[in-house]
């Protein structure tokens, strides 16, 4: 620490008048924001590993003569173990967009954006970076190649496969990691991979956005960056937003290069999405089994979750592995997860049993009609209470009403009486206010109990109607995103009307 000090004086000509060290995350390195007696900030970097500084210093200097938007190295010292960087403000991409996180995934229009505005500018990075760089000063290693795939392969086999106790043949397994890695560096790329791409290294300054933490890049695919993004295990990405991020990036990436057919690129891009969903496996069975560190494991399940998903996807062509990984989601300790996750695939799943216990009290089942039929479709209205409450059309007598009108309403001000609750200025004014939100707390808890059962029993029609004043602010709002949430979470076809506003919208995979 005195000597990052000295290195600071050395620079600005006089020591720091305040110097915070910073959280930490799963890095060694260490980070202080040091302030002057003006309040102008730097901040300090003291690393363990000369090569890795060594690389970031580089690559910084590089990707700035490239008028990308990092960080600028202001003074390092002799040794290379200490330096200073532009100071970016203390909001990252992932603390920006933590209200959708925190909601399972629902992200409000201008997380959205920021979300779009990211994977946008990453081929610049990937490409425009990659213009004149010597890749000779990247750490630990210059390139994606063999050896580092089978380096991280093996880091998910001895820090999280075999902390499970699964039982396995390694010689077999060893097999297909030797396939899987000639697969994915099968495809040479001039391409910088950031290696650590993820909402954490992406800084959030004003209108601008600044990335981070890029000293493990070296060459390689360009798929490697966007999987390691989309499918991070905390994100909690819906489908539908994942893919429309898939589409910007490869749009953007094409002023670049000359992409590969879209159905080449989809199927490239889930090989990568299984190696990065093994590889950080590795890493938080590392830090979180070995290091117990609380963050590393609260970050497994979701990350066995995705590795769920994509198995329920497509057929890999390693068998031996997939039988492995398919075994690994179904270990006990892995099933604290929700219904969606079991009838995502097809959206729906039937019974031919009853699905209740039975008592022997109770003498033999009888069966509704509507048992086992399926795929369940969940209709969502909002609606104006002058107008009356919509009518079922399915014949089964409806579902749920809910009243929003002990709700603030935004209607009464001037700035939102032309505004719908699709509209963002009314999305802030509601969520900002915090009373919709508690309310649908408990309207949530009502549907997904609702919701699953009618899945269990193989129902086909359940029906939720919110009804307000006008039926233009707080029901639209609502049904929305009771909608989007019962559709992201289980996976049913989900019909949207806002009988008011002539609005209609059908979300299905």
């Amino acid at each position: 620490m005195k000597q990052l000090v000295e290195l600071y004086k050395e620079w600005r000509g006089s020591e720091p008048a305040t110097c915070e060290r910073l959280a930490g995350a799963g890095s060694n390195r260490a980070y202080y924001r040091m302030t002057d007696g003006d309040g102008q900030s730097v901040i300090g970097c003291i690393g363990t590993s000369r090569d890795e500084n060594h690389a970031f210093v580089y690559l910084a200097r590089h990707f700035e003569k490239r008028q990308l938007p990092v960080p600028r190295v202001l003074a390092v010292s002799d040794d290379e173990l200490r330096y200073l960087q532009q100071d970016l403000g203390s909001q990252s991409l992932y603390d920006a967009i933590r209200g959708g996180r925190e909601a399972g995934g629902r992200y409000t229009l201008a997380e959205q954006q920021l979300l779009r505005q990211t994977i946008r500018e990453l081929p610049d990075v990937q490409f425009r970076g990659a213009r004149g760089l010597d890749f000779s000063h990247c750490y630990p290693q210059p390139e994606f190649d063999v050896e580092g795939v089978l380096f991280d392969l093996n880091y998910f086999k001895y820090c999280f496969l075999k902390a499970t106790e699964l039982d396995f043949h390694e010689l077999k397994l060893e097999a297909d990691f030797r396939l899987l890695a000639k697969d994915l560096t099968a495809e040479r790329s001039d391409s910088f991979l950031y290696r650590d791409f993820q909402a954490r290294n992406v800084m959030v300054k004003g209108d601008g956005l600044f990335f981070i933490d890029f000293q493990g890049g070296r060459r390689g695919p360009f798929y490697y960056d966007l999987a390691s993004f989309l499918w991070q295990a905390s994100a909690k990405y819906p489908d539908r937003l994942r893919r429309e991020l898939i589409d910007e990036y490869y749009a953007a990436a094409q002023q670049f290069i000359e992409m590969p057919k879209r159905e080449h690129f989809d199927r490239r891009l889930q090989l990568f999405v299984l190696f990065r969903t093994l590889q950080v496996l590795g890493a938080y069975g590392f830090r979180g089994y070995f290091e117990q560190k609380k963050h590393f494991i609260d970050s497994i399940p979701p990350a066995i979750q995705n590795l769920r998903e994509l198995l329920s996807a497509q057929t890999l062509p390693y068998p031996y592995l997939s039988g492995i990984l398919q075994r690994l989601t179904e270990l006990p300790q892995f099933q604290r997860i929700e219904v969606s996750a079991q009838t995502r695939s097809d959206g729906y799943k039937t019974t031919d049993r009853n699905p209740y216990k039975a008592h022997p009290k109770d003498g033999p089942a009888t069966f509704s009609k509507y048992d086992a039929q399926g795929p369940l479709v969940v209709k969502v209205f909002s609606f104006s209470y002058r107008k009356g409450i919509p009518e079922d059309e399915s014949g089964n007598g409806g579902g749920y009403v809910f009243d929003c009108r002990s709700t603030h309403n935004p209607g009464r001000y001037e700035p939102y009486k032309q505004l719908t609750g699709l509209d963002e200025p009314v999305v802030r004014f509601l969520e900002d206010d915090g009373e919709i939100l508690t309310f649908l707390d408990s309207v949530y808890r009502l549907a997904d109990a609702h919701v699953e059962r009618y899945i269990q029993r193989g129902f086909t029609s359940l029906m939720f109607a919110f009804g307000c004043t006008g039926g233009q602010h707080r029901s639209v709002y609502s049904a929305q995103h009771l909608a989007e949430h019962i559709h992201q979470k289980f996976g049913v076809e989900v019909r949207i009307v806002h009988r008011e506003q002539g609005i209609s919208q059908v979300l299905k995979d």
